[in-house]
């Protein structure tokens, strides 16, 4: 297809600098969002188009719109940082870009071609440049694709919107980096084999927040899941992927099938290779999981995604009890390895690996 050319439609009434000041102050996560958007538009027969960098306001949504009635939606994740010489980094959003594409296919979605994808990334970026912070902080980026048609009949849209927005964040977890207590459902799965556990769409997110409720009203702060299938496996977070640190120096991760494939978790995984250690995609039982914990030979476990980046587990509850990990407390690699990603991200440590995209002030 063409380049798509992106409209640029002047604000009528952008967020005055004090304002805009105050409300950066302490943003939290996802609450206080910037002054624009991006759209583009598919249709059958047409494909993508009318594409626009424009004021962030809500849409105009008829009561049939597939969305809300099927579910076809799918999104991303991503962060842009400061650069200390001035302009942009974003970590890896080619990858993001493919995986959007992984989750447009398993929900019967049009692919969104990468350049267009780049491109609506960049222009967010740079017109709400202000709203970037520095220091701590960084600037959450929000792509995501919805079914726009009016119908009621079970069957792929023909129509659908793209959009882009953003947001001034601070830490996902209250205090900052710090180590997080999990709650194991055994009640509730996430995904199952065959379904949409590896695609990044709305109602994975939706299903878990059932027993992300009952991780909070057992005082953690997040939800671990056990596989669909024997109730045994260790899966994944409500949000996050999860690491093992062996007192061997050996790493283990669960394996793709019915989970996200993170791209912190893949960079993760390519850092602690490097830095020496044994890494492993395995199965890994949650009655393992609670005898190598005991027994000393777990160190560390640590939950990462693109919004906490690396967060070190303490501790873990079950309707059964609980028990510590380590000293409850960040490990040597959990620190380490959040340090080099983190450097890497903003630019303070080199990034020999080519995950950063630039984009100039």
């Amino acid at each position: 297809m063409a380049k798509i050319s992106f409209e640029k439609v002047p604000h009528k009434s952008p967020t005055p600098a004090d304002k805009r000041t105050a409300l950066m102050a302490d943003p939290g996560f996802g609450r206080v969002f910037s002054d624009h958007m991006v759209t583009v538009q598919w249709t059958q027969g047409v494909g993508w188009h009318d594409a626009k960098v424009r004021a962030r306001e809500p849409f105009q949504m008829d009561p049939a719109a597939a969305v809300l009635h099927y579910a076809q939606e799918i999104f991303e994740g991503m962060k842009a940082y400061r650069k200390p010489g001035g302009g942009f980094g974003l970590f890896r959003p080619d990858e993001n870009a493919r995986r959007f594409n992984e989750s447009a296919k398993r929900m019967a979605m049009p692919d969104v071609p990468e350049e267009m994808f780049l491109e609506a990334i960049d222009q967010l970026v740079k017109v709400d440049a202000d709203w970037v912070p520095s220091g701590e902080g960084s600037y959450y980026l929000r792509p995501f694709m919805f079914a726009s048609e009016a119908f009621l009949g079970v069957r792929p849209a023909n129509e659908y919107i793209f959009c882009v927005i953003g947001c001034p964040v601070g830490a996902y977890f209250k205090g900052g980096f710090k180590t997080v207590q999990v709650w194991v459902s055994e009640e509730y799965t996430r995904a199952a084999p065959g379904g949409t556990g590896a695609a990044k769409c709305g109602g994975n997110y939706a299903s878990s927040l059932v027993a992300t409720k009952e991780a909070f009203d057992n005082g953690c702060d997040q939800v671990v899941f056990l596989d669909a299938v024997e109730r045994k496996w260790i899966d994944e977070l409500g949000g996050m992927n999860i690491f093992f640190v062996m007192d061997d120096r050996s790493i283990i991760t669960p394996p793709l099938n019915t989970i996200l494939p993170g791209i912190t978790r893949e960079s993760v995984m390519k850092l602690a290779s490097d830095a020496g250690y044994k890494v492993a995609e395995t199965p890994y039982s949650f009655d393992q999981w609670q005898a190598d914990a005991r027994s000393g030979k777990l160190r560390e476990a640590f939950a990462c995604g693109t919004a906490a980046v690396i967060a070190g587990i303490g501790k873990v509850k079950y309707r059964g009890g609980e028990f510590a990990i380590g000293n409850s407390g960040d490990g040597e690699a959990t620190t380490k390895l959040r340090a080099q990603l983190t450097g890497i991200q903003r630019g303070t440590v080199d990034d020999t690996y080519g995950w950063m995209r630039s984009v100039a002030a």
